[in-house]
């Protein structure tokens, strides 16, 4: 398709966008109650994502290292609890898990609050951390309440319409926790531990919410009525063996498909570009207070994402289906990865061009080069990561199921968690080792002053990563033909 196509067919394409949200008027006031529920508790979840390594060496006094294992271990348990919370949630029902896992937050985030106000004492570090660690399924459990609600609570018409939805909520709630960040370190002089302590209010009105708005948990029909609600048939003893061993035979069968293995390579080679997201929580943040100062605007810059998104999947995803599936995701990975590489930019270089661009500048913005310089870089970082994440990131499940064969788009689809699962536990680990290594404290300083050689200079480590990082998809176009071979798809 050329670009005169792809433009004069973008207004239908969009008006129908917009137009497929009007079903959501018939969804119950239950669908809005886990909305709201939904976008609060996204605030206060990326909040704790920005902020916890940096209130771990600042408040807890772990070092670099340390603070990236204890983040290791909550994000990796996360992700594990993700595999297994909709069993529980199953079994519970939406409410009763939702409940669990908003009390099981509040009481661990006030735990977290006064051990950090607690002053020192033998013990506490370790209590602190494994406050933490202990919110993993928590966090889990919301978010596999959160989809099943969702499905509850739609039916066939309104379905699609009210998942999208909540993925906007979700960069909503986490746009605001970039403000809400900036607006107590910076304007109310708050530590990072009313940061977490957020954690407290935001609980407190999920639960409000809960109470008030979500009473039913019947499936909501196609005739905008509850069902009654029956609970899925126990298995019997003869049934017992043959359900155990289908996992297990579904497995044998796709390990001896070809499908299976382009799969895996090809998530294998996207690794790289899924790290990318962690290191907007494990590095960007001690990356910016340490090289900007301790009035870096972290919450703003880190907001910068989930705003794009939003409005990246207003007006674009809309558009994507008119274009090869394959390609664009593989162009969007490496749009994401190039992220990296605007960092790896020497500061005076930008600093150079924001000079010559000065008078449609606020002169406010250049009293500092070196900081304007810094800011530039991570806006440009953050603006190219955000348009490849619309691009590749939707596209990444649209493969997965067009190169699975009939009948195991759903195990394919869940597999497709690993890499996400792989980057954040091996970035986790080594995360602290690249600060420690690139950004040690009082790198801003020796930057300004020219004293630091650029390999061991924070722009080495963004070379590398981004190197790293868009060697994947690269090598994945190269095999393009191998990786669609045999893809049901039309484009």
């Amino acid at each position: 398709m050329t670009a005169s196509q792809a433009a004069s067919a973008s207004p239908p394409s969009i008006l129908a966008y917009f137009k497929d949200f009007k079903v959501l008027k018939e969804t119950p006031r239950e669908y809005w109650g886990i909305q709201l529920i939904n976008f609060i508790d996204s605030a206060a979840y990326f909040s704790l994502l920005t902020i916890v390594t940096i209130f771990l060496s600042e408040e807890v006094h772990l070092n670099d290292t340390d603070a990236g294992y204890v983040v290791t271990l909550l994000t990796s348990l996360i992700t594990i609890f993700l595999l297994f919370s909709g069993f529980l949630t199953d079994s519970l029902g939406i409410i009763r898990s939702l409940w669990l896992s908003l009390g099981s937050r509040l009481v661990l985030t006030g735990a977290v609050v006064l051990l950090a106000k607690a002053g020192d004492f033998q013990g506490r570090t370790f209590l602190i951390s494994a406050a933490l660690v202990l919110m993993a399924p928590a966090l889990a459990m919301v978010q596999t309440a959160f989809q099943s609600a969702i499905k509850r609570y739609t039916n066939v018409r309104s379905r699609s319409a009210g998942f999208n939805l909540w993925y906007l909520f979700m960069n909503v709630g986490a746009a605001g926790s970039g403000i809400m960040i900036d607006v107590m370190r910076l304007h109310f002089g708050l530590s990072t531990v009313w940061v977490i302590g957020s954690g407290l209010a935001t609980s407190l009105l999920c639960m409000v919410a809960l109470l008030f708005l979500v009473k039913r948990e019947e499936q909501y029909g196609e005739d905008n009525q509850f069902s009654s609600y029956s609970s899925l048939p126990q298995a019997t003893a003869d049934q017992g063996s043959s359900f155990w061993s289908r996992p297990y035979l579904i497995l044998k069968a796709m390990v001896s498909e070809k499908a299976f293995w382009k799969f895996v390579a090809l998530i294998t080679l996207l690794l790289g570009v899924r790290a990318v997201f962690t290191y907007i929580y494990l590095l960007m943040p001690k990356y910016w207070l340490r090289i900007l100062g301790p009035d870096a605007a972290i919450g703003t810059l880190n907001a910068i994402n989930p705003v794009l998104i939003i409005i990246g999947l207003i007006l674009f995803i809309p558009l994507t289906n008119k274009f090869n599936i394959f390609k664009m995701l593989v162009y969007g990975a490496m749009v994401s990865a190039l992220s990296l590489f605007a960092l790896a930019l020497p500061w005076q270089q930008a600093a150079a061009v924001l000079s010559s661009v000065s008078s449609y500048l606020p002169a406010s913005w250049l009293t500092d080069p070196f900081v304007a310089a810094y800011y530039a870089l991570s806006v440009l970082s953050m603006i190219l990561l955000s348009i490849g994440e619309v691009i590749w990131s939707p596209k990444l499940q649209e493969y997965t199921a067009a190169i699975a064969p009939e009948g195991q788009e759903g195990s394919y689809l869940g597999l497709s968690m690993l890499p996400w699962f792989l980057a954040k536990t091996v970035v986790s680990v080594l995360s602290g080792h690249m600060l420690t290594r690139w950004v040690p404290e009082g790198i801003g300083t020796r930057l300004r002053q020219g004293e630091v050689s650029f390999w061991d200079s924070p722009e080495a480590m963004w070379l590398i990563l981004g190197i790293v990082a868009l060697l994947g998809p690269i090598i994945a176009l190269i095999f393009k033909n191998w990786f669609t071979k045999g893809a049901r798809w039309q484009r």
